[in-house]
């Protein structure tokens, strides 16, 4: 038994590191498609695609299980919401008309909005090295996303995109958050999948207002390959470790992948886009990784 926790925990921290790089697709796939594929029809078929082996997986369970998702329906309507909903098409919509480094600057804070919001609804205790670990890290995120050049923040100017990509940070707070305070009798990657389900339902109408009023993406080639990685990748593969995390180390420590996503997605945009590399993006990535292990370190202690 206490092998089989050992082994767990090692690849919960493992997994910390490569659920970033799942993050990440969905970023590049949001600056790449923005002109040609409409936000809520990206939104729709990114969890459509996603639930596909989130059935094949547990949907045996869900219909053993039929009468206690009956019980949770508000709850997996409202974790949809939030999940799959605001944060997948508000975060596109919010990507055409920001920058980057907004972007970047506002979900830089959700980690630290995930630990004050579990420490207050939980009572968690954060340590002295857990919060300088959390601060470290964000210095590292602020150094990717101003270029090394802090005089960046002092320019920001704002404009409606991001208050589109703030109300997304926010709702992924209080996803995080409710996932551990409502209580559920299903294991988590099936209520993922409930979750998922219910999230297609509340897109699925958008969807089709959204294709009145702007039309529908041309099926080719670019729109199939932007739909399948979104889907695979951050919609299937980063919600499940999302999801394995909460359950395993909390909200708090697993909010701290977050940190890593701009740092990766610094690296694959060069590696995929041609983006040049900075001395700023090699000073970000070793702030942002000591900040993490300082922090699990802490929190394992504890």
């Amino acid at each position: 038994m206490q092998g089989t926790g050992t082994s767990r925990r090692r690849f919960a921290h493992a997994l910390l590191f490569v659920a970033p790089a799942l993050w990440s697709a969905n970023l590049l796939v949001a600056r790449w498609s923005a002109e040609w594929f409409p936000p809520h029809a990206l939104a729709f078929w990114r969890w459509l695609i996603a639930l596909a082996p989130m059935l094949v997986l547990y949907g045996g369970v869900l219909w053993r299980e039929r009468a206690q998702v009956r019980r949770e329906w508000v709850d997996l309507l409202v974790l949809g919401a939030l999940g799959m909903w605001i944060c997948g098409a508000f975060v596109y919509i919010g990507g055409r008309t920001t920058t980057a480094t907004n972007i970047g600057l506002i979900y830089a804070g959700v980690p630290v909005l995930i630990m004050l919001m579990a420490a207050a609804v939980f009572r968690e205790r954060l340590s002295g090295a857990q919060l300088l670990g959390a601060a470290i890290a964000l210095a590292g995120v602020l150094a990717i996303v101003l270029k090394g050049d802090p005089a960046t923040l002092v320019r920001l100017d704002f404009v409606v995109g991001d208050l589109w990509v703030a109300t997304a940070a926010f709702c992924w707070a209080v996803y995080s958050i409710w996932l551990r305070r409502r209580p559920s009798t299903l294991d988590p990657l099936t209520r993922l999948a409930a979750i998922t389900f219910a999230g297609v339902l509340i897109l699925a109408p958008l969807t089709i207002i959204e294709s009145f009023a702007v039309g529908v993406p041309a099926l080719d080639a670019r729109t199939v390959a932007a739909a399948l990685i979104v889907g695979l990748l951050p919609g299937f593969g980063a919600y499940q470790a999302w999801s394995w995390l909460i359950r395993e180390i909390g909200p708090s420590r697993t909010s701290l992948i977050l940190y890593l996503t701009p740092v990766y997605t610094a690296f694959l945009a060069w590696l995929l886009l041609g983006e040049t590399p900075h001395w700023y993006h090699a000073l970000g990535a070793a702030l942002a990784f000591s900040g993490l292990y300082l922090a699990n370190r802490a929190a394992r202690r504890a």
